[in-house]
């Protein structure tokens, strides 16, 4: 087995905007009993990613050097703990950090094999994603199948993703997005309602077609106030993110009154056991909807890793529908 190897990571050294982004060439050790080490052929840029640039989202202690959270590839070596993988599988895997290089660090029990159907380089916008929504979504919230689901962001790459599984799953969907082209996608993805923030007012929409049963939301600000005002009795609202904000005013009476739940979570600190179960969990109910047709990643636009900057400063305009990737 090969000790050593030689990789190029993105960092961001001091925190900044899309030209903090540095490339540096590392020597990276060999696996550890539990590691697989990954060659890439994509790896997904995502919100994290940027606020971690801008010193806002600090890794967790042991996490690889470096930016990204989730790669596609081929399995370039094995720990010794390591079972069912190989060097040379085709692999998708959500990482600690340091996903934007020539070759990742992975713990074995967060890789999966690549699904069946997708360019191995497009899959790298799965992992994180569905990874989200499936903990979010499915676990903390429990969807049902014929409950309605809102979705902040639709086009973006957990809106995205957030639309087709709920819609595999048997629920309904609406979604909200910022342009008519972006309410256009969400509509072609699934979504039953369709809406555009900037004109319509969501929140009475939403409550007139009967009320969301579940909110994902990533916004925040006032709109954690209009979530609570949207759901159906004993819906669940979860938050992911804070676009507009964390602190926030909020009038709790209607919490009680319709037996609401607020809740949120974040992925990158949970244990490993924890990300292995949730691996485990969307291989044996996501890979088959992706297998049927059901889910695929939705991929606005292709960067090199040198150009990670440029991919960053994509992601912050706004403009994007659709997961963004570098391709080593």
């Amino acid at each position: 087995m090969t000790d050593r190897f030689t990789t190029r990571i993105a960092t961001a050294p001091e925190p900044g905007g899309p030209d903090a982004i540095r490339i540096e060439t590392r020597a990276l050790a060999g696996p550890g009993p539990e590691d697989v080490l990954i060659e890439v052929v994509a790896a997904g840029v995502n919100r994290p990613d940027a606020f971690e640039r801008q010193g806002l989202y600090p890794p967790p202690p042991g996490a690889p050097d470096g930016l990204g959270l989730e790669v596609s590839g081929r399995v370039a070596a094995v720990g010794s703990a390591v079972k069912g993988l190989k060097a040379g599988d085709k692999v998708v895997a959500l990482v600690a950090g340091g996903g934007y290089a020539d070759i990742a660090r992975a713990h074995s029990g967060s890789v999966l094999p690549a699904p069946d159907g997708i360019a191995l380089r497009d899959a790298a916008g799965l992992p994180e994603t569905v990874f989200t929504v499936w903990t979010n979504v499915f676990e903390r919230a429990g969807l049902k199948p014929g409950e309605r689901l809102l979705v902040h962001g639709g086009t973006s790459g957990i809106g995205t993703t957030a639309i087709q599984m709920a819609k595999a799953f048997g629920a309904e969907v609406a979604a909200t997005a910022g342009t008519a082209e972006k309410v256009k996608l969400c509509a072609r993805l699934g979504a039953d309602i369709a809406l555009n923030h900037r004109e319509d007012d969501w929140t009475e929409a939403v409550r007139e077609a009967g009320g969301a049963d579940v909110v994902l939301d990533m916004v925040g600000g006032d709109y954690v106030q209009r979530n609570l005002k949207a759901l159906s009795p004993d819906g669940r609202l979860v938050q992911i993110a804070f676009l507009k904000g964390s602190k926030v005013e909020l009038d709790l009476m209607g919490l009680m009154l319709k037996r609401l739940t607020l809740t949120g979570s974040t992925l990158r600190g949970r244990s490993d056991a924890d990300k292995a179960a949730i691996a485990r969990a969307v291989r044996e109910t996501v890979w088959p909807w992706i297998a049927e047709g059901k889910l695929r990643p939705v991929i606005d636009s292709v960067f090199s890793l040198n150009e990670a900057g440029a991919a960053h400063a994509r992601l912050e305009s706004g403009e994007h529908m659709g997961k963004i990737l570098l391709a080593p």
